[in-house]
């Protein structure tokens, strides 16, 4: 598994349960987790999925990333 860091515009705890069940199905239950105490909001993500589509489930859940 490699790790991916993301900055994302997630914002808050509401916001990480809209995308809990994209970045599930794409890396995993317990393989991602957002900083919200950072300002950027780094997403870390261990998958093997590519970086792709790490992205297009947070799109999918209606929020951006962009690699770190």
């Amino acid at each position: 598994m490699s790790e991916l860091k993301l900055k994302t515009n997630i914002k808050c705890d509401a916001c990480v349960a809209k995308v809990t069940p994209y970045l599930n199905e794409v890396a995993g239950k317990e393989n991602w987790q957002v900083d919200l105490k950072d300002p950027a909001r780094v997403l870390t993500v261990n998958t093997d999925a590519p970086t792709e589509k790490v992205i297009e489930a947070l799109q999918k859940a209606g929020y951006r990333g962009e690699a770190v």
